[in-house]
């Protein structure tokens, strides 16, 4: 198994790592929640941009990102907007969602992105790339609350992922039946 580092963290081997997500809808509760969590122990912290309410102002979530890397500077930062198709709280064009990842990477204050996998094949490469020219991981995702794929396309998303340079590839399903 391939490993991840990212600050002084290695993801893949020892124990399994933890994150806390922090889903704040403005800067002032950014900045609370993030002092709250700031005493916990975890591994990463994955700030959920999709439920940030101002998120059409990109000064305004990177000042929430500059908080967030100020607050807890040893943490790494995993930087999420979760789409409404894959279970998030927003609905975004493609071209802002990749936007919104690129003014992430462009700041320097996240240490990773979750991309989706189906952003459409030019837009992912592009992004993985980019990402990784300046040093950003890339957890590449797929989310399905609706239905399990069965094994062979769970697999065969899993292999795109790597085939598109994913440095963390990740599958989340919601399981409707005994048999899933």
């Amino acid at each position: 198994m391939k490993t991840v580092t990212v600050k002084d963290l290695v993801i893949g081997t020892g124990a399994p790592k933890i994150i806390v997500s922090l889903m704040a809808k403005d800067i002032a509760s950014v900045k609370s929640e993030a002092l709250a969590y700031r005493e916990a122990d975890f591994d990463i912290l994955e700030w959920r941009v999709d439920h940030y309410a101002d998120l059409s102002n990109v000064e305004s979530v990177m000042a929430a990102a500059k908080i967030l890397r100020e607050t807890m500077p040893e943490k790494p930062l995993l930087f999420t907007f979760r789409s409404a198709k894959e279970g998030g709280e927003q609905a975004i064009s493609t071209e802002a969602y990749i936007a919104l990842n690129r003014a992430a990477i462009d700041s320097g204050l996240v240490d990773m992105i979750d991309l989706e996998l189906f952003t459409g094949d030019d837009q992912v490469k592009e992004t993985v790339a980019y990402a990784h020219a300046h040093d950003v991981k890339v957890v590449m995702s797929n989310h399905d609350f609706h239905k399990t794929p069965e094994a062979e396309e769970i697999i065969a998303r899993l292999r795109k992922m790597q085939s598109f340079d994913a440095d963390i590839p990740k599958i989340a399903l919601m399981p409707q039946s005994t048999s899933d």
